[in-house]
């Protein structure tokens, strides 16, 4: 039987890591500007950018998918229901850790690595508003059309006496076309990533397997002092200039500081 080269190259890119995640998301590097070229999502109902929504931080899962998004039965949004119908201090807690944070996706090009062709770029809620905002300034208009929009400078510091880092953009000074080669400029609009490719919604029973061990994991059966306490690790939720944050009052390996943290480790799965 002959050899299959392609299929060869194919796996070895799987191996080596050039064909995973990471390498099709981006984002901003803290103390660094880049600039970068927003384009908008096809067949997106007229919006540029996409949603999704996430629970996050439970169990060793840096982010799952919202089935209740996609109109599905879920499991955990049916959790958050009984507990606020509990109405308790603890149950309302518990609710407020669970529920879901969204996260938006922009395609971009970034200026100076235009090789690595379009990619996406997820941010927080902050950032979003910002860049609504901009395409409503009757002064720069549709910032993603590849023939007269703009580029936008994305900067990502650190201020001092801040816990975290915080994003900003700025649409360049005027209008440029994505490329000067239409050929070009037609190969990057036709290669934007299809994000329903890069998350996958795992099933009811998965997820309701998932938060049972998760509320099971910290709790000791057997003590009656942890009868009506939040079990589970406590997360506190705090909204920065860029994206949903989170501080931790437990350390642990399956938790991150912020949503940003979580997204990257969701890169390399």
């Amino acid at each position: 039987m002959a050899i299959d080269f392609d299929a060869i190259r194919n796996k070895l890119n799987q191996l080596s890591g050039t064909s995973s995640r990471r390498n099709t998301m981006w984002r901003p590097q803290e103390g660094e500007e880049a600039t970068v070229r927003l384009l908008s999502f096809p067949g997106n109902d007229g919006q540029p950018f996409k949603e999704l929504w996430f629970y996050y931080n439970i169990g060793n899962n840096p982010g799952l998918l919202a089935p209740k998004q996609f109109g599905k039965p879920d499991p955990i949004q049916e959790l958050i229901n009984k507990l606020r119908d509990d109405a308790s201090k603890d149950s309302y807690e518990l609710a407020k850790k669970l529920y879901p944070k969204m996260r938006c996706f922009a395609p971009v090009v970034v200026r100076g690595e235009e090789d690595k062709g379009v990619r996406l770029w997820s941010f927080g809620k902050t950032v979003y508003q910002s860049l609504l905002n901009i395409m409503l300034d009757e002064d720069y208009g549709d910032i993603t059309d590849p023939n007269d929009g703009r580029d936008v400078k994305v900067v990502c510091n650190k201020p001092p006496g801040r816990m975290w880092a915080t994003t900003t953009v700025r649409p360049r000074g005027k209008a440029t076309p994505l490329s000067s080669d239409p050929e070009q400029t037609t190969e990057w609009t036709n290669a934007i990533p299809n994000i329903d490719d890069m998350y996958t919604l795992k099933s009811y029973d998965e997820l309701e397997k998932i938060v049972n061990d998760w509320l099971s994991g910290d709790t000791d059966d057997n003590s009656s002092d942890n009868v009506g306490t939040t079990r589970g690790p406590t997360v506190a939720f705090t909204e920065t200039d860029d994206t949903d944050e989170t501080t931790t009052s437990t350390k642990s390996n399956n938790q991150f500081r912020s949503l940003d943290e979580a997204f990257a480790d969701l890169e390399d799965l």
